[in-house]
């Protein structure tokens, strides 16, 4: 009788040390998550050409609003002036360094009429300057990059909702790069849509891609916690 009553209790001991274990792989599952989903969303500028910033403005439409990026599409307005109106700042970026190049920022002259514009989420949006979704119809203004092997894509570092308050859009409060000086020089600008079907362009934006990323990083943290689980099963039995 004791030996079958000690037994049970190596053997709920065992269990409960799985299931602790479990446990303890599944927040550090959750913990990485958050991780990589916080660096995707503020490290995005990698595909964009942070050589050339360029002024914006326009409508809003087709607002996809969420993690880790929210999106829309800007129809441009066909009046733009030369260059970046002036308009207040965040306070991270009013240095010298960032402010010069936001200010003297020439407005878009490619051939699209509608960007898709990628931001970051709503998390860190929401601290940065704006605590609300963006809503069909309204009109925005936003200084930032073009895609480099999709130029109909706008990445900015800071955008101005129609009140005029500023959003930041970099994490360290500082451009990604230093710009070339204005007027650009030509002949090394981003590809074009043209250039978009070659194998070379296709490899880029694959390896950018953010599913791509999470596909990787879900595929390897379920190993790991099936791993994980089944070995200590396994040393919970034996025991």
């Amino acid at each position: 009788m004791r030996f079958i009553t000690i037994a049970a209790l190596l053997a709920g001991t065992g269990i409960r040390r799985v299931r602790l274990a479990t446990a303890s792989l599944v927040s550090a599952t959750m913990l990485i998550l958050f991780s990589a989903g916080a660096a995707q969303a503020h490290h995005g500028f990698d595909d964009f050409d942070t050589d050339r910033p360029y002024y914006i403005a326009g409508t809003v439409s087709q607002v996809r609003w969420g993690e880790p990026h929210s999106y829309f599409t800007v129809t441009i307005d066909r009046d733009l002036p030369a260059d970046t109106p002036e308009r207040d700042l965040p306070d991270g970026l009013q240095d010298a360094a960032d402010s010069d190049p936001i200010d003297a920022a020439p407005s878009y002259s490619g051939s699209h009429d509608e960007l898709e514009v990628t931001i970051a989420p709503p998390s860190f949006t929401g601290m940065w300057g704006l605590d609300r979704e963006l809503e069909d119809g309204e009109r925005i203004e936003a200084v930032g990059y073009v895609g480099r092997s999709h130029d109909d894509e706008f990445r900015p570092v800071v955008f101005w909702v129609e009140d005029g308050k500023p959003v930041n859009q970099v994490l360290n409060e500082e451009l990604p790069a230093t710009p070339l000086p204005v007027p650009y020089p030509e002949g090394d600008a981003p590809a074009a849509d043209a250039d978009q079907g070659s194998p070379s362009a296709s490899a880029d934006s694959d390896d950018t891609s953010p599913i791509a990323v999470w596909a990787t990083v879900g595929g390897v943290l379920v190993a790991v916690v099936a791993g994980g689980a089944f070995y200590l099963r396994a040393r919970s039995r034996r025991a």
